[in-house]
């Protein structure tokens, strides 16, 4: 029976799209036969939340998750510690970075290159060098290295120099809430729903100017949901006099969620750069359509089920959000083509696909 160490230090309830992939792959891996043990070391944060999604026993490490200073040292010191203690077999590490040295076998999850392939939209400049030299030995630790679309893989070889039969690409799915209505698409009006951190990357000012661009009477309402504290948002909204068409929200509960996929009329996002496009697939699955900047990933995720237009032509977006407001065609066309899209992508071929990439690594000579 091998018994996996998994590395769950970065694991705080703050950190999105890496989180739900923790969660889900682990739901998943625990429904699969065989006989796999696994190990949580988590952070102290994460010891606090609810972790029934976990399919083995938890070890509370008593590192902060939020402190970027403790989370280093346990990641660069004490994961390996940590899997010495409790006999594992394995090592795999979720969330980007990991352990510097171990005597067991890793596999490290790299979601993203974005320190390196766009440092410019990194919102803590001060991070990037230390961010980067993290994940530079955590790959020279790793046995194998999982990343969730091709565009990654291909970033993870040019900078890293991971040799490419040492990459598994497996990507991600979408977890649609229940109890979603589609019936109630657009009883209060045309809604563009946007979901996300308010990182750079993102881009949101490009909606926000895209709606700026539309005849105030019949504009649809914009809902941006993510912002933490004062949200960076707010003054572009005032400059452009549209605060009666944007709404900047924070982090929305699961109630909140549900109806706002129920009363969406399309979901918008602009980004520069993605590891991946998790808010894309949950929204296709739940059947609303998806308006995508042209990056690779976007393209990996939404296939021709999409619309796309270049993330800095405002323009583009602002007529593809009327469009899709306005022709009921075109919307039915597209959320046929999203629930088909989206369902090629399912957690358990991510777990079995990942699973797969943890036997690799135990047999690396094979």
């Amino acid at each position: 029976m091998p018994r996996v160490l998994v590395d769950l230090l970065s694991y705080s309830g703050t950190k999105g799209g890496m989180e739900t992939y923790t969660r889900e792959l682990y739901r998943a891996l625990g429904a699969l036969d065989g006989d796999w043990e696994y190990v949580g070391f988590i952070s102290r944060e994460g010891a606090r939340l609810d972790r029934s999604w976990f399919p083995g026993t938890i070890i509370e490490s008593g590192i902060s998750g939020e402190n970027r200073f403790a989370w280093a040292w346990g990641e660069l010191t004490q994961v390996a510690k940590a899997a010495r203690r409790v006999g594992a077999d394995l090592v795999h590490s979720p969330a980007t970075l990991g352990p510097r040295r171990t005597p067991m076998p890793t596999v490290l999850t790299m979601h993203d290159m974005l320190y390196w392939s766009h440092p410019e939209y990194m919102s803590t400049p001060l991070y990037t060098a230390p961010v980067k030299w993290m994940e530079k030995v955590a790959a020279r630790n790793a046995t194998r290295i999982i990343t969730i679309s091709p565009e990654s893989a291909s970033e993870i070889t040019r900078y890293l120099h991971v040799e490419p039969r040492h990459l598994d690409v497996i990507p991600l799915a979408g977890s649609v809430p229940t109890g979603i209505d589609r019936s109630l698409a657009g009883a209060d009006g045309p809604l563009i729903l946007a979901m996300g951190n308010r990182r750079p990357h993102k881009n949101w000012d490009a909606l926000i100017r895209a709606i700026a661009l539309l005849p105030r009477e019949g504009r649809p309402r914009v809902v941006i949901t993510g912002g933490r504290g004062e949200d960076p948002l707010a003054p572009l909204v005032a400059e452009l006099d549209v605060a009666d068409s944007v709404d900047l929200r924070g982090w929305v509960d699961d109630a909140e969620v549900r109806r706002l996929y129920s009363r969406a009329t399309a979901l918008a996002i602009p980004s520069f750069a993605e590891g991946f496009s998790l808010p894309t697939l949950e929204a296709m699955g739940a059947g609303v359509p998806a308006l995508l900047s042209d990056i690779p990933v976007h393209r990996f995720v939404g296939g021709d089920a999409a619309r796309y237009f270049a993330p800095d032509d405002h323009a583009a977006l602002a007529s593809l959000i009327a469009a899709v407001a306005t022709d009921a065609d075109l919307r039915r066309a597209m959320t046929a083509a999203g629930l088909r899209q989206a369902a090629g992508f399912t957690w358990e071929r991510t777990a079995i696909e990942t699973r797969a990439s943890f036997e690799k690594a135990l047999q690396p000579d094979a």
